[in-house]
């Protein structure tokens, strides 16, 4: 099967429902990830990246995500008292359609939302249309100082590659190492299982938005 980028179209789970994001949605998304504990762990270029006002949050939206390159997509719940609410965006982006690469990042969640069906399932629609679209090899990767994100990268079921050196600038200006982990398209069977069973655990209930971690 020949790669190709996927078309952006809204896709719904169980739980959430992906939708594409545009820069008209960064007002709303604001409430969801403007939160210091996100942008501490690596986000955004870490802690300097972070804005507290929602003008701020915008001009800053408008730079750091890929509108031309990737599909980006917003994350809204399913059901229950927080039904249709923005909780997060990632992007599916980085297309290598001649090698079947793609990279699945630039992810952000409401603190409200962590350790819910809603990271497990965002996974599991964005490697879906990834390994749908013809790619071989899916690349997410995290700070490698940020503890949170690989554990949570490495309990969805992705292979730990290594450490990028000095791969990226953060936004205080020092340099990031990056953690990186892959799903390739013959794993793919197994991590979708995975998922599923994990996502099985949450027995349907739509999300409950928790109070929201400080730190």
């Amino acid at each position: 099967m020949t790669a190709k980028r996927p078309t952006p179209a809204a896709v719904t789970g169980q739980y959430l429902r992906l939708e594409p994001l545009t820069a008209d949605d960064l007002p709303e998304l604001f409430p969801a990830i403007a939160h210091p504990v996100i942008f501490a762990g690596g986000f955004g270029g870490g802690p300097r990246g972070y804005r507290d006002t929602e003008a701020g949050f915008v001009e800053w939206g408008k730079r750091y995500y890929d509108w031309d390159g990737g599909n980006i997509y917003g994350t809204r719940l399913i059901g229950g008292d927080a039904d249709g609410l923005l909780v997060g965006a990632s992007t599916l982006g980085d297309f290598d359609v001649a090698n079947e690469h793609a990279h699945i990042g630039w992810t952000a969640f409401d603190p409200r939302v962590w350790g819910s069906a809603v990271n497990p399932e965002a996974k599991l629609l964005m490697l879906g249309i990834a390994f749908d679209s013809g790619f071989g090899r899916v690349k997410i990767q995290a700070d490698v100082l940020n503890e949170r994100s690989r554990a949570a990268i490495a309990g969805i079921g992705a292979t730990f590659e290594g450490i990028v050196r000095r791969d990226r600038i953060r936004a205080d200006g020092t340099w990031r190492d990056s953690a990186v982990f892959s799903v390739i398209v013959e794993e793919w069977p197994d991590v979708r299982a995975n998922l599923e069973r994990r996502l099985a655990g949450f027995e349907g209930k739509p999300v409950v938005l928790r109070e929201r971690r400080l730190s």
